[in-house]
């Protein structure tokens, strides 16, 4: 004869299997809750009052910033403080950018550091000085640009376009232009005359990279990248010109 302490336990026990095998509860249990959907990684996402309280203490120190990655911009916050385009400027002030270039080297000089903090200054260093030569350059800074918005350009990148449109007509346009510039350099006979075509020149590259400014500001990946392609020629048309003046004595007695 069971006690009254067992058949209060089948009771409890039958209980429990009367309810894990009701579709109710098999319903309940397959409806799990998850913060966000399985299988997709996500950022946590620290609330402001949590930043706020942390941030006031040492032991914990917690930045908004690490939340994001950190972009060539986000190290000169002195000379580019409104970071990248659109909400910055494409232009550059080489000189104030120097400047803090010249100050964040100073500070991550390995020669400063001992240690682990010597290998974290030699990488710092490193980042520093890639991210000043990137933005130094305006068609390095232009494909840095592109790369951000998951527009990646070759180094050796043509023009691209159909003839039968439009911006095709204006590409082989442009690709004329540069082969008669080219041919111009070649036959070029003086300094004088060099001296011209690297004014105009100039003027091609700096119309170019006010385009670009433009073409960043308003959001147009596709039509920055190919203004990109375009100011690639005018530098590559610069550096054919330069190369003429460290040759141009042998150039004009191959023209006599």
């Amino acid at each position: 004869m069971q006690s009254a302490g067992s058949r209060a336990n089948v009771d409890i026990f039958l209980a429990f299997q009367r309810y894990f095998t009701s579709s109710t509860s098999r319903h309940a249990l397959t409806k799990v809750h998850h913060p966000w959907p399985v299988g997709r990684p996500q950022r946590c996402q620290i609330p402001a009052s949590f930043q706020t309280r942390f941030a006031s203490t040492s032991t914990v120190p917690i930045q908004r910033e690490s939340l994001r990655p950190q972009t060539h911009y986000d190290l000169f916050p002195s000379s580019l403080p409104s970071g990248a385009p659109p909400s910055g400027s494409f232009h550059i002030n080489p000189a104030v950018l120097r400047k803090e270039f010249l100050q964040l080297q100073a500070k991550a000089h390995p020669d400063r550091h001992q240690g682990i903090d010597k290998v974290k200054a030699e990488a710092a260093s490193a980042r520093i000085n890639d991210a000043y030569r990137t933005l130094l350059n305006p068609l390095a800074r232009a494909r840095y640009l592109l790369s951000l918005g998951g527009v990646e350009m070759g180094e050796d990148e043509s023009i691209a376009g159909s003839p039968s449109d439009s911006r095709g007509a204006m590409d082989a346009g442009l690709l004329m232009e540069v082969m008669e510039v080219r041919e111009e350099i070649e036959a070029a006979k003086s300094k004088e005359e060099i001296e011209g075509m690297k004014a105009e020149n100039d003027g091609r590259i700096k119309a170019s990279e006010h385009r670009l400014d433009e073409l960043f500001r308003a959001g147009d990946i596709e039509g920055a990248k190919r203004e990109a392609v375009r100011l690639g020629y005018w530098v590559n048309v610069g550096t054919a010109l330069a190369d003429w003046e460290k040759v141009g004595d042998g150039r004009v007695s191959e023209h006599d």
